[in-house]
């Protein structure tokens, strides 16, 4: 599995990554929304089982491909899990030409300088080695950002960082996803914080270390070029953020270089109940538009 392959893939940004990395808190409402209810399962162990049937039909859907799609992030249980006796990440690249991602974090801290801080990740090395050995390409950890708090953005884009350099340490690539939320009144202050704390981080990093950045749709377009631009970030993705599909490749489209990294927006008109045909058809259209919305910009 070749690293330079997959990173020039990456770098052309030709695509979008699909996010399929949903993990315990929220596969029950991501399998409602797919049409599974809570009652269809009778254990923990059932409903990740169903997860991972959804996510085996998204992947070998003959629309998921790299044509379209960069990269997927996963779940680690979906990383430790097979599609047709392949292991995840190897099926996702060797049989679709898409560059395998593993989410990392482990939830939000509560509310603090108006961030919410990632919580510890316990074992994050040995992690890390089982992604490397498993063929992983990169991860993606999440914080979230609730205020234009310019000290409580500069401790969370310092966090991010911090982990990141973990991350680059075992020869993989870090998505670091400080994430505005769309419905704050002061979210074109905050982004204007979020960008400049960025740069300064990118700007200490080791020169020949390349970070990935995914950010939440900007008020203002084309405020995150000089993060695009920046000799020290392989590409930069958007999060849907709760933007229906409609308003979010709307969005996208306005932000030269920015690609897309969508999960519910991906899933969303998918379910359990429909045909092969209609699923496949249904996911289709859906990676067409949000490819358009990501070549766009």
């Amino acid at each position: 599995m070749s690293k330079d392959t997959q990173a020039d893939q990456v770098r052309a940004a030709q695509g979008f990554i699909a996010a399929l990395d949903q993990s315990g808190g929220s596969t029950p409402k991501a399998l409602a929304l797919y049409g599974v209810q809570e009652d269809a399962y009778g254990s923990e162990a059932e409903m990740f089982d169903m997860m991972h049937a959804m996510r085996a039909r998204i992947i070998k859907s003959p629309a998921f491909t790299g044509e379209k799609i960069v990269g997927a992030i996963l779940f680690e249980m979906t990383m430790d899990r097979d599609i047709d006796g392949t292991p995840t990440a190897t099926y996702l690249w060797e049989q679709r030409k898409v560059v395998p991602f593993l989410k990392v974090d482990k939830g939000l801290e509560d509310e603090a300088d108006g961030v919410r801080l990632m919580k510890p990740i316990p074992d994050l090395d040995a992690t890390l080695e089982k992604a490397v050995s498993k063929g992983i390409f990169g991860t993606k950890m999440r914080s979230v950002i609730d205020a234009a708090s310019e000290s409580g953005i500069a401790a969370i884009v310092a966090q991010q960082f911090e982990i990141g350099k973990q991350i680059l340490s075992h020869g993989l690539i870090p998505i670091i996803e400080p994430e505005v939320t769309i419905s704050i009144a002061d979210k074109a202050e905050a982004e204007v914080m979020l960008r400049d704390a960025i740069l300064k981080e990118l700007d200490a990093l080791e020169d020949g270390k390349e970070v990935m950045l995914k950010l939440t749709l900007p008020e203002e377009a084309n405020l995150y070029q000089p993060l695009v631009d920046h000799p020290k970030v392989m590409c930069v993705v958007a999060l849907s953020g709760g933007y229906a599909r409609d308003e979010a490749n709307a969005r996208l489209a306005k932000n030269t270089g920015i690609i897309a990294s969508f999960s519910r927006a991906l899933t969303e008109g998918l379910s359990a109940q429909q045909a092969d045909a209609d699923f496949d058809a249904t996911l289709a259209e859906t990676i067409g538009s949000v490819h358009a919305a990501s070549v766009a910009g």
